[in-house]
């Protein structure tokens, strides 16, 4: 399944966002904000399930 990572710049941290399931993360450099995205996405998924929107290939 590919989802969608948004990093952006913030005053002192990236700020990582995943749109599809709206997960947010943050981190001091872009791998760490998207490592800590991709494991906030794994738990929101554990959690939640992954939402009928989205087409698992």
């Amino acid at each position: 399944m590919d989802l969608t990572a948004l990093i952006k710049k913030g005053e002192k941290q990236y700020v990582a966002l995943c749109p599809e399931i709206d997960v947010v993360s943050q981190g001091y450099t872009i791998e760490d904000a998207l490592k800590n995205l991709k494991e906030a996405v794994d738990l929101y998924i554990e959690e939640f399930g992954v939402p009928e929107e989205i087409k698992i290939t």
